[in-house]
């Protein structure tokens, strides 16, 4: 018989609801897809289920395995994936995160989709070749013949995994493949070329640098065409099904999101169809690039509330020095600041998803705040996860240090977003860039914020500070970050101040915006509400 008894131990997350959380059920109701309430519940219990957390687990347990030739020696290029890599997609693809909105004309479907994308997360790897063949739908309709024959494929609830004619398949993914090695962000270096062939088809030869999740059924491509750099369309078996030439090279070993294959590609006179015109390939996929920046922000936000969620569960289980943690003042401090970065994030998270679902559907304010607000969001609330994320670990101490808590993994994934479709220096300058070019696009910006004067002197003074800066044209790219931070301060501080709960409105008003706060997380000045955030943030299980 044991002598040793386990006590004081953390019951495992489990049989909770990832949508049970107060900030985005409020958006989802104020930006049009109340109507995907039971959905978004259905998902968030199934992504609190012990069965799909596992899957997460074995997921990035088991990474992807490159086969490039079968035992005969004939080039193949499969991908291998563990089958709880395939439960994930059927399950992602099922209830509709990638490419239905696309084909769903009631308002608020791309909110619903941003919720559900928030929701749906027992690991994050899986998100990527979803979040692609969801931004490929408008960059693909600049050539009405390919989105006639592949959108509706693309918008299918079916996961068909595998290698064959896309066209006899019950459901397609799409990827996007523009970087290369002399380039990086730089794509108009790039240097890969498209040869016009006489039937309307192009032949690509190159090396693109990083291809994520190649074992997709199309891929967007840039290729420097005779017209100049051009967007295409490269499927992977070709009409007649045989292989098309796109040969991986190798699989990336990274950081993080290591159940996701990202890959070296080389094209070897791979077949592609021109989408959009020749010399407009920048212009033709930036369609897809600012979605797939939506989904970073998204992707941000729902890390930021997995931490919190984990940070405060620990704390409300765990007890030190006669109390229990969530009880003492100090680490009060401290999940209530998470619980205000968390909740920030959340608010503009489904603000950027609304207004990219009234832009699609002809909303030409709506165009304008999103051209600046999505680049805005993209930097800041990426930029916050990596701290969030080592704060929130070290709420679980030396528990949240280990494997099997969880939290190294949702750490390591922190930067990958802030990284992925244009770093934070790129998305710092494509606001300056907004802002220069597009006038309308500030005064957009300015309505949406100018909706909440009045309401709270700290977010006014930060609104007029941050008018100051811009009008101050000296050194403006060297202050680039600093401006976008304001930037995104006041929006978020409006966003909160006007639809938020009053105690985090509050808190992030005096400290984010009035100062009153440290360096570090856990720094909120004594007056705040604690336990009113901290309830937002505590998960119920059960």
């Amino acid at each position: 018989m044991s002598r040793h008894e386990v006590f004081n131990q953390v019951p495992p997350l489990v049989g909770h609801d990832t949508a049970d959380e107060p900030a985005l059920l409020d958006a989802l109701a104020r930006e049009g897809a109340g109507w995907a309430t039971a959905e978004l519940h259905e998902l968030g219990r199934l992504a609190g289920t012990e069965q799909a957390i596992e899957h997460g687990r074995l997921a990035n347990e088991h990474p992807p395995v490159l086969r490039t030739h079968d035992r005969y020696g004939h080039r193949v290029d499969e991908v291998e994936f563990h089958p709880s890599w395939h439960e994930l997609m059927r399950t992602a693809v099922a209830h509709g995160l990638h490419a239905v909105p696309w084909g769903d004309e009631r308002p608020g479907a791309h909110v619903a989709r941003a919720a559900k994308f928030h929701v749906w997360r027992p690991d994050a790897g899986h998100g990527c070749p979803i979040s692609m063949t969801y931004a490929a739908v408008p960059a693909l309709r600049h050539a009405p013949d390919l989105a006639a024959r592949y959108e509706p494929l693309l918008t299918a609830r079916s996961y068909d995994f595998g290698l064959r004619e896309p066209q006899h398949k019950q459901g397609l993914l799409a990827g996007m493949s523009m970087t290369e090695k002399q380039g990086g962000s730089d794509v108009r270096a790039n240097t890969t070329t498209a040869r016009p062939t006489p039937d309307g088809s192009y032949r690509l030869v190159g090396h693109k640098w990083f291809t994520s999740a190649p074992m997709c059924d199309l891929f967007l491509t840039l290729a420097q065409a005779p017209g100049g750099l051009t967007c295409f369309l490269v499927p992977r078996v070709l009409p007649d099904g045989t292989r098309n030439p796109m040969r991986l090279m190798r699989l990336k070993d990274k950081l993080g999101n290591r159940s996701n294959a990202s890959s070296e590609v080389e094209y070897d006179d791979a077949v592609a169809w021109r989408v959009g015109d020749e010399g407009r390939g920048v212009r033709t996929i930036i369609d897809m690039v600012n979605l797939t920046r939506l989904d970073c922000v998204i992707g941000a936000a729902s890390g930021m509330r997995h931490g919190v969620v984990t940070a405060v569960h620990h704390a409300a289980h765990r007890r030190a020095f006669g109390r229990y943690l969530v009880d003492q003042p100090l680490m009060r401090n401290v999940l209530a600041d998470l619980a205000v970065e968390s909740e920030a994030a959340t608010v503009l998270m489904m603000r950027l998803a609304g207004a990219t679902d009234r832009s699609v559907r002809g909303d030409a304010a709506e165009t304008a705040f999103k051209r600046i607000a999505l680049a805005v969001g993209k930097y800041w609330v990426c930029k916050r996860w990596p701290g969030h994320a080592a704060e929130a670990l070290e709420c679980l101490g030396g528990n949240g240090y280990v494997e099997e808590s969880g939290m190294p993994r949702l750490f390591r994934e922190s930067p990958l977003n802030s990284i992925w479709e244009g770093s934070g220096n790129v998305a710092a300058l494509d606001v300056l860039r907004a802002l220069a070019g597009q006038p309308e696009v500030m005064a957009a910006f300015q309505s949406e914020v100018d909706a909440a004067a009045g309401a709270d002197a700290r977010l006014d003074a930060a609104v007029r500070e941050v008018r100051a800066a811009l009008a101050d044209p000296a050194d403006l790219e060297v202050r680039a970050r600093r401006v976008v931070e304001q930037l995104a301060l006041v929006l978020q501080g409006a966003l909160l101040v006007r639809h938020g709960h009053p105690a985090v409105a509050d808190a992030f008003c005096a400290s984010r915006l009035g100062g009153d706060r440290g360096h570090a997380y856990g720094t909120l000045p004594a007056g705040v509400d604690f336990a009113a955030i901290i309830d937002r943030a505590t998960p119920k299980v059960g």
